[in-house]
């Protein structure tokens, strides 16, 4: 399975060009940016699965751009971690109180740095697999049973849209990319291509009948489930 894909942000190009080739080098994948404004237009376009961000950034800080991402139902479950020099208790508080992950303060550890990533996404990912029973008014979704019933009436679906529906109706108004799609359900399939998304999430659809609109799709990214 790919690696998850990380988006540095810090304005110091040395830091970035570290951070970003011991990260690749542990197989993630990575992107970066340099301010406030050009981190909010990657996140949109390329749907980052963590963020590495520094507060001190040139325009808008690194906190008002955290603020920004967890307002946002479509961004808000992106995992981020502070990388900063401003060490202060309070900084800290901060940070943590407007939704980050995790808080590095500088000068730091590149191994400890990306002990974090892998520490941060395992605890991503398992907040979703850990849900076993999800329940959104009438559609009831058991993991334990691998089963889906709709006003009662059990849905005969495959693994494979089992899998999709519990993916994405385990993070309600999170936009999933059909890349990310691709990775939670079909794992080290490579051969998959991404439109095999769009044909199961159709099939999908039929199947949820008039409870077919819990599935949107975000053009030209992906799909999320209604909030």
């Amino acid at each position: 399975m790919p690696k998850a894909k990380v988006l540095v942000v810090d304005d110091e190009k040395d830091i970035v060009e570290l951070v970003q080739y011991n990260l690749k080098k542990e197989g993630y994948r990575v992107i970066s940016a340099c301010d406030g404004e050009r981190t909010m237009d990657l996140v949109k376009k390329k749907l980052p699965d963590l963020i590495i961000l520094d507060l001190m950034l040139p325009g808008m800080d690194g906190l008002e751009v955290c603020r920004i991402l967890k307002k946002d139902s479509r961004t808000s479950g992106i995992p981020v971690i502070m990388l900063t020099a401003k060490g202060e208790e309070t900084d800290i508080v901060v940070g943590l109180e407007l939704g980050a992950d995790d808080y590095v303060t500088k000068p730091f550890s590149v191994r400890q740095l990306a002990a974090r990533v892998k520490a941060v996404l395992r605890r991503a990912s398992t907040a979703i697999q850990e849900k076993d029973l999800i329940k959104i008014n009438d559609l009831v979704i058991d993991s334990t049973k691998y089963e889906v019933t709709l006003k009662g009436r059990l849905l005969a679906l495959t693994s494979i849209e089992f899998k999709l529906l519990r993916c994405l109706a385990g993070s309600p108004g999170r936009v999933f990319t059909r890349d990310q799609l691709l990775d939670r359900v079909w794992g080290d399939e490579t051969f998959i291509v991404d439109r095999a998304v769009d044909v199961h999430i159709r099939r999908l659809r039929k199947k949820l009948g008039r409870a077919s609109g819990l599935i949107v799709t975000v053009r030209s990214i992906g799909y999320k489930f209604r909030e």
